[in-house]
């Protein structure tokens, strides 16, 4: 099965490191090192360093790249200044999800937009089919490598690595770096609810800074981490996965993403349902959950309850290794997706209580916002 699936350019240093390796969006990827729980508590206590480089990096060119990624994305574009980013959705025609990406404005009329790994080829296709003759679409993200440094000792590391005098970018920013080795892209935005960067690299050159970081922040206490604890790290922080929260057929207000939504802007592929759903309100309101007491972990599709009715399913769930409980995401219909009240999860065949959470269940540090 390994043999259908795509590598990422260090997918040799992940065995050789002994990480257990898996299946993930047609790649194979690192599960796990040294355990989910101990490289979740180093990433929440010091630095964990991922492999991203099975995301997707495509770039959108010409005099009217602004204009058509307006047309195209949820949020609003003509807002960034060269070497800003934001978080942003691409949406079908019912105002359902395709995909969720990070854009930022590299030059006056060139962008990246950095995709979900199972979605390159969709997202590439949608682009393709609504592009105007004066802007180029180019996925590059076979020729880059990334890596996602994240925890309160990252900005430590990256000074180690960069030298005490390298400005590092500010939240929601991006820089290119013209290093000796090669030219990189450095952002700082991350997927886990603490402080971070994201070190995309010619992928020529990923083993060399992967050995790189992971030498340099060994000192700040850096492990290598796997998605294991990548999936338990979003969900205590409230974070969506596309595929899981996210999906076609629910939009980003019912997902609670209202804030990256921005109607204002003007009309935009699927605007037209989400416009409505702002007049007259959401059906369903994707929440946070809960468990109370000593609870096997909740996981996804787990049948939620009301009063002995059956109301929803969990959309993503697990141990929180921080708060030690288990933790869920789900889509509630509107009168019960309110803090506070009780459901109840199918566990297995057995029944055990939740509450409704706002998201983020945890409280990452202030610096930690998407």
């Amino acid at each position: 099965m390994e043999t259908d699936l795509k590598r990422t350019p260090i997918a040799s240093l992940h065995e050789t490191l002994g990480a257990r390796m898996v299946g993930f969006g047609g790649w194979w990827m690192p599960v796990q090192y040294q355990g989910i729980i101990p490289e979740h508590h180093a990433v929440r206590n010091a630095a964990g360093l991922f492999d991203i480089s099975h995301m997707g990096e495509v770039f959108v060119s010409g005099p009217k790249a602004e204009h058509f990624l307006k047309s195209l994305l949820t949020n609003d574009v003509t807002r960034l200044g060269i070497g800003d980013g934001q978080y942003t959705l691409m949406l079908n025609e019912a105002g359902g999800v395709i995909d969720d990406l990070l854009c930022y404005r590299l030059e006056p009329n060139r962008y990246l937009l950095v995709v979900n790994a199972s979605m390159i080829d969709e997202d590439v296709a949608w682009l393709r089919a609504h592009v105007s003759p004066d802007v180029e679409i180019d996925d590059q993200s076979h020729a880059w490598a990334g890596f996602a440094l994240q925890g309160p000792h990252s900005a430590a590391i990256a000074h180690k690595l960069l030298g005490p005098d390298q400005a590092l970018p500010a939240r929601n920013t991006i820089a290119s770096l013209d290093l000796p080795e090669s030219r990189v892209l450095l952002a700082r935005t991350g997927y886990t609810g603490e402080d971070g960067f994201e070190w995309f690299c010619p992928a020529q050159q990923a083993a060399f800074w992967w050995e790189k970081l992971l030498a340099v922040g060994a000192s700040e206490g850096l492990v290598p981490c796997g998605l294991g604890c990548r999936d338990t790290l979003r969900l205590e922080v409230g974070y969506p996965l596309n595929g899981s929260d996210l999906s076609p057929d629910r939009t980003p207000l019912d997902a609670g993403l209202g804030f990256f939504v921005k109607l204002e802007k003007g009309p935009f592929i699927g605007s037209a349902k989400l416009t409505q759903q702002r007049t007259q309100g959401t059906e369903v309101r994707l929440m946070g959950l809960i468990m109370e007491g000593k609870t096997p972990p909740p996981r996804s599709h787990y049948p939620i309850f009301h009063e002995g009715v059956a109301v929803s399913e969990t959309t993503s769930g697990s141990l929180s290794p921080t708060m030690g409980i288990g933790i869920a995401m789900a889509y509630l219909p509107i009168n019960l997706a309110q803090p506070g009240t009780r459901l109840e999860l199918d566990v297995r065949g057995k029944r055990f209580p939740a509450i409704v959470s706002k998201r983020p269940m945890y409280k990452a540090s202030p610096d930690s916002k998407p």
